[in-house]
């Protein structure tokens, strides 16, 4: 067996297996003679069927199967003893020439390679990065108090309609003279947010509302482009809607009014946990060590961001193999085709080029990724998605178990594990590179990020 590498141009690599009949053999023979034991041919007894006809029926496919195991293995410890970093995965070269499995005993493969460009991407104090500091004001408190208030508010009935009331009522299709129509559409306790009404005209149609009115509106024209919306109401199928355009009446029933929690014990009890918060004060400032936290996750993540404008732009454009990646991509994109590769080509590479610097930066600064850390970013996405719901008091152990069933679905392990090194590759360069702290309101810092 003998191995070459040709990289003339530096990212192009060309690698070259010759493989010899001393190479597989041994596999080879070892594979018939299980395929003997096992044999059962009529006119044989089994174990006893000559060797000739078990090689005539086998011996092509256990050769190239030997032979393709063999160039794989001798393929991955030449890239990995040789240290080239491949990108993607190796393709047979165009070069390479059709061979006679039967006939030959020597066999050349040739594969491509794309090779990842040189990246010198360094980072010191005399970098300097800016580092944004989110403030907690008594502004951001009094909103994330409102949001919890009304996270725990309740429906309260009402005598008028208002604001974002719910109506609860009786609906009717009515003829064209205005009369309940025979046959037609009847929903009872059907349930309307007079404010979701695209049309101001029939939303005023609600204005002041009392339980016992009726009123007459089109819910065609409510809503004259969401047929799903006017199906829900009248608890038809969506093709069925351009059969009732006309007027219904809605005799209101009910108007439910929602009702904010008020700032008391109890929910402090419900957002954090009975006995743990005595007042209004203790209240707040528990909410200011919540954003806190939160806020200098985004700063963080901010951070991270700036890192890679700032490492792109210092690691400058960077030639790639064009022609061999965009075959790597469609290889793995059969599906969607060359028009999907060209379209999609330029982000790849912007990320491949930021993955190529991260790669850099983690071995630069000593970074490793233990289980704990992924566990770690399992367990911060899980306390961050029950936060939305306003569920701030969720045990730890069912948030533990919570991030290990995240953990057991494939596809989380990969972004966790890429949050992870995010969050570590952040601890270090924040004590390397020179921040350029700047304070900022929540509502700007969201503003540059949506930039």
């Amino acid at each position: 067996m003998n191995i070459s590498f040709e990289t003339p141009d530096k990212i192009n690599g060309l690698l070259t297996i010759v493989v010899e009949e001393a190479d597989y053999s041994k596999d080879v023979e070892k594979t018939l003679k299980d395929y003997r034991k096992k044999a059962n041919i009529p006119g044989f007894r089994p174990g006893m069927v000559p060797m000739g006809i078990i090689k005539r029926q086998f011996g092509t496919a256990v050769k190239a199967d030997a032979i393709n195991k063999f160039v794989g293995e001798q393929m991955q410890q030449y890239i990995r003893e040789n240290h080239i970093q491949m990108l993607g995965e190796p393709l047979p070269s165009e070069q390479h020439e059709q061979q006679d499995l039967e006939k030959a005993d020597t066999f050349t493969f040739k594969f491509d390679i794309a090779v990842a460009p040189e990246i010198h991407c360094e980072l010191s104090a005399a970098d300097t990065i800016d580092y944004y500091n989110i403030t907690v004001d008594d502004a951001l408190i009094d909103r994330q108090v409102e949001m919890f208030a009304s996270q725990m508010g309740s429906y309260v009935q009402a005598d008028h309609y208002e604001g974002n009331d719910t109506i609860k009522g009786d609906l009717r299709e009515l003829d064209e003279n205005g009369n309940t129509k025979e046959g037609g559409v009847t929903v009872e306790a059907a349930i309307l947010m007079p404010s979701y009404i695209k049309v101001e005209e029939q939303k005023q149609l609600f204005d002041n509302a009392k339980p016992g009115d009726i009123i007459t509106f089109n819910p065609r024209k409510a809503y004259p482009e969401n047929d799903s919306e006017v199906a829900s109401l009248l608890k038809i199928q969506r093709d069925e809607v351009a059969a009732h355009t006309g007027d219904f009446s809605y005799q209101v029933t009910e108007i439910n009014h929602f009702q904010k929690h008020e700032v008391n014990q109890d929910l402090f009890d419900a957002v954090f946990g009975k006995g743990n918060i005595a007042d209004e004060q203790a209240f707040r400032a528990k909410i200011v060590e919540g954003l806190q936290a939160q806020l200098a996750t985004d700063s963080d993540f901010r951070f991270i961001q700036d890192v890679r404008t700032y490492c792109e732009a210092k690691v400058g454009e960077l030639t790639y193999p064009d022609a061999l990646l965009k075959r790597i991509m469609l290889a793995n994109n059969k599906d969607k085709g060359e028009e999907y590769v060209e379209k999609n080509y330029a982000a790849s590479i912007k990320e491949l080029t930021w993955h190529l610097i991260k790669e850099q930066l983690v071995a630069a600064f000593g970074v490793k990724i233990e289980d704990a850390d992924v566990k770690a970013t399992a367990l911060e996405a899980a306390r961050a998605q029950f936060a939305q719901y306003g569920m701030n008091n969720v045990p730890e152990e069912y948030l533990s178990n919570y991030a290990d069933e995240m953990l057991k679905k494939a596809e989380n392990v990969e972004p966790l594990l890429e949050r992870a090194i995010d969050r570590k590759l952040t601890v270090a360069l924040k004590d390397v590179v020179t921040r350029n702290e700047k304070e900022i309101s929540l509502d700007d810092f969201n503003k540059l990020m949506s930039e």
